[in-house]
């Protein structure tokens, strides 16, 4: 388990849906809902500031980091964002709501980023006139949020089930719960490092503590079925496994040029090696970063001059190789697990 998040969605009475909306009735919104989020406890210190004053590669580097949506990104004028300094909470203004507000923890934690972002919400609503209906709930611009306005999610990290080719039944499973599995970036996306994010779909007709209670019990069976295959494959090819990582490994302390999409992939089974026991003393923080300082806005970010595709690819190869000189070579082990080594950490 990665990270939780839970996402609330609220508009304002009598004022236009913003995809609707002008841009000066965007920007009367703006104005009035960025300063009371501004006011909250929870945001002293928070950085604030609208859409079109940001730089593009500022807003990759806030996807990059899910703290944005890709959506959010291509706004401009009359959108703004509200984000606290440790980034465990965000507040996109003018998205496809007025107000889409989230907590974000790492492990799992949903009970703990639901009970943060309902205080922060219920603070709010006693400063904005949400729009709201006694049959419906709270009105929002897409109907698959409307009712609790509630997107409750979590990020998992599972190769096993990948490498055992058990991913499509368990997604498939998960669907028919009413439960939505998508990429890493979220809707229409790839599993990059075989991440994936597991969300409710349905926001009508069911309390909000019913859909972090019923997404807890479904990540549980998930992680479960993660440690089974990884124990199976273990157990059964342990040389496969070992193949994989090695590989990973290999490529990743020695390349000279690597993309993007090939790095978060390959640092995914060196992750994976980390939960099983065959790089000994070595902190899973490493690959945590790499998974982020790798990616295209970041790295261009630490570069004045603009970056071509292929630069960026050198820059990457170099960063990594450095990162993992002090990484020794993966500690294989016999087929058939060791004791201890058949339960991933979380």
């Amino acid at each position: 388990m990665m990270s939780s998040r839970v996402r609330l969605a609220r508009n304002l009475k009598d004022a236009a849906f913003p995809g609707w909306a002008k841009k000066p009735e965007r920007i009367r919104v703006l104005e009035l809902v960025r300063p009371v989020v501004e006011a909250l406890p929870e945001m002293k210190g928070a950085f604030s500031g609208t859409m079109d004053s940001l730089s593009t590669l500022d807003k990759q580097m806030l996807v990059e980091r899910h703290l944005i949506s890709r959506e959010h990104a291509a706004k401009g004028a009359g959108s703004g964002l509200v984000l606290n300094r440790d980034e465990t909470f965000c507040f996109m203004i003018n998205e496809e709501d007025h107000l889409r507000m989230q907590a974000l923890r790492p492990g799992l934690q949903l009970r703990q980023v639901w009970s943060a972002i309902d205080q922060a919400d219920s603070a709010l609503e006693k400063k904005l006139d949400y729009a709201f209906s006694p049959e419906l709930g709270y009105l929002t611009a897409c109907p698959t949020n409307i009712g609790t306005g509630i997107r409750v999610s979590a990020m998992l990290h599972l190769p096993g089930l990948v490498l055992a080719e058990q991913m499509n039944p368990i997604i498939q499973s998960v669907s028919r719960l009413g439960l939505a599995v998508r990429g890493l970036y979220g809707e229409g996306t790839e599993a990059l490092g075989n991440v994936f994010q597991v969300s409710n779909q349905m926001t009508l007709g069911e309390s909000e503590g019913a859909i972090v209670e019923r997404l807890e019990k479904v990540l549980a069976q998930i992680m479960e079925h993660e440690e089974n295959a990884r124990a199976t494959l273990l157990e059964n090819k342990a040389k496969v496994v070992y193949n994989h990582i090695g590989r990973a490994y290999g490529i990743l302390a020695n390349a000279h040029s690597i993309s993007s999409k090939e790095t978060m992939n390959l640092l995914s089974l060196m992750r994976l090696g980390m939960d099983v026991g065959v790089f000994p003393g070595v902190d899973r923080c490493l690959v945590d970063e790499l998974f982020i300082l790798t990616q295209p806005a970041h790295l261009q970010k630490q570069h004045s001059e603009k970056l071509s595709a292929e630069e960026r690819d050198v820059i990457r190869a170099d960063m990594v190789r450095e990162r993992l000189r002090q990484v020794s070579r993966p500690v294989t082990q016999a087929p058939g697990p060791e004791p201890g080594l058949d339960k991933p950490t979380k």
